[in-house]
């Protein structure tokens, strides 16, 4: 079946096996006590999923496979001459486990150099969109396009044992991810220089691929999307992105229509879009005091001003971290040793050192640090790839690192169709009238 994939195949045998035994013994053991608010407020906090590939502690970060970003930096297999980790070489530990060798990842690169051709019917589908269409919809759209090449769903339609599920899988999974620089490229050459279209290089690594077919030859750019689509590619299964891929997939929808699943959320404010919200927040900040470098007391100013409008600090706070994000911290140790000297990258380093202290005094902000997203805008900025509306694209070509490994896993373990038990407010308030007669 090929080297990784037979790998791949031996590691989840015994896991499914272990994982059964586990449910066996101690399926009735009772994770958590779910209560009111968490029903009603986005089920924060419920440990109701099982995802293989990474964890999110509220105060180490995020662990792919139990190893920090900071490890997987100075472990991971790099390009020739490059400091930053290759992302094919995080998308192996995530499904195979373990940390990759150099010629593991050159294999990795080299499968996805060789799947990664577009048919014709998928740039017509992004043609026939307006060239004012928001990136999030042509990149969508393309993906549903390429559904039509989906072996799981015609192996499906023909019949297939479902112990065989994760194997037309694996392969859709592989296709998939190699094919997204191409088409995300394309849109963006598409909307934002002429259509004018670059072809593959396939003697460059997966992320200096992308940077090339964006238009993009600086080898530091290179090394920040190797970078860039490393540290965004995965936060364990509960975010929405990475939720609805596995949601849908458990429906044994193929691996395209539940990647668009988690690519439509990836596109909310609230998630994946909210990286060029901040970049906004950044300019208009910029604009407003009349200088791309205000002083930490000018932004304090702003910062106090934003929330006095009730608005938001982009950028800050998030669900589970309690503390600054390993993701943000790895971008600014780009940032020092690339471009220290830019402005707005200077003006979001100094938001960092005014803003937590702001928001930690208003009371009600459990986490005051940055995430992930109060730095990539300014690092993107820099390098010249000013288009805001793009960067979730960017995420999402990421993200499929991610959510489709834990997709081959979900598969390779039999996971169930995903079916959680909701209430209405009048049983809840019934409960509550029971429970209070009760006391």
């Amino acid at each position: 079946m090929g080297r990784i994939k037979d790998k791949f195949k031996e590691n989840a045998d015994i896991k499914s096996k272990e994982i059964k035994e586990m449910i066996a013994q101690h399926g009735e053991m009772v994770l958590d006590k779910v209560t009111l608010a968490q029903a009603y407020q986005g089920m924060r906090g419920i440990p109701g999923l099982v995802t293989e590939t990474s964890l999110l502690d509220a105060n180490e970060g995020i662990r792919f496979r139990g190893f920090s970003i900071p490890e997987l930096r100075a472990q991971f297999p790099k390009a020739d001459g490059g400091v930053e980790p290759l992302p094919e070489g995080l998308f192996y530990l995530m499904l195979v486990g373990e940390i990759p060798t150099k010629d593991d990842v050159d294999h990795v690169s080299n499968t996805w150099a060789r799947r990664s051709h577009v048919p014709n019917h998928v740039f017509a589908a992004i043609e026939a969109l307006p060239v004012s269409t928001h990136p999030m919809t042509q990149f969508c759209t393309a993906i549903l396009a390429l559904q039509t090449e989906s072996k799981f769903a015609k192996a499906y339609t023909e019949g297939i044992s479902k112990k065989d599920h994760w194997s037309y899988v694996y392969e859709d999974c592989m296709t998939l991810i190699a094919r997204l620089p191409r088409v995300a490229a394309y849109i963006y050459r598409r909307k934002y220089k002429d259509g004018e279209h670059i072809q593959p290089d396939g003697m460059l690594d997966w992320a200096a691929n992308f940077a090339h077919m964006l238009g993009y030859e600086d080898p530091k750019f290179w090394s920040l999307m190797r970078l860039y689509l490393t540290i965004h590619a995965d936060h364990e299964g509960g975010n929405v992105s990475a939720h609805a891929t596995h949601l849908v997939g458990s429906a044994l929808s193929d691996p395209y229509l539940s990647f668009v699943a988690g690519m439509a959320g990836l596109a909310g404010p609230l998630h994946g879009l909210a990286n060029q919200e901040v970049i906004r927040w950044i300019e208009e900040l910029q604009e407003k005091i009349g200088t791309l470098e205000p002083t930490k007391e000018q932004i304090a100013d702003y910062i106090k001003q934003t929330l006095a409008e009730g608005k938001v600090v982009p950028g800050y706070g998030h669900a589970v971290l309690r503390k600054t994000d390993p993701r943000f911290t790895a971008q600014m140790e780009f940032g020092k040793r690339n471009c220290p000297d830019d402005p707005t990258v200077k003006t979001v380093w100094n938001v960092y050192e005014v803003a937590p202290e702001i928001l930690e005094s208003t009371g009600k902000i459990k986490n005051p640090w940055p995430n992930v997203d109060a730095h990539s805008g300014a690092l993107l900025k820099h390098y010249g790839l000013v288009e805001e509306d793009f960067y979730t694209v960017l995420f999402g070509v990421s993200r499929a690192l991610g959510v489709l490994a834990s997709l081959c896993w979900d598969r390779a373990l039999g996971f169930p169709l995903e079916r959680p038990k909701s209430i209405t407010t009048e049983w809840a308030k019934e409960f509550i009238a029971k429970q209070m007669k009760t006391a």
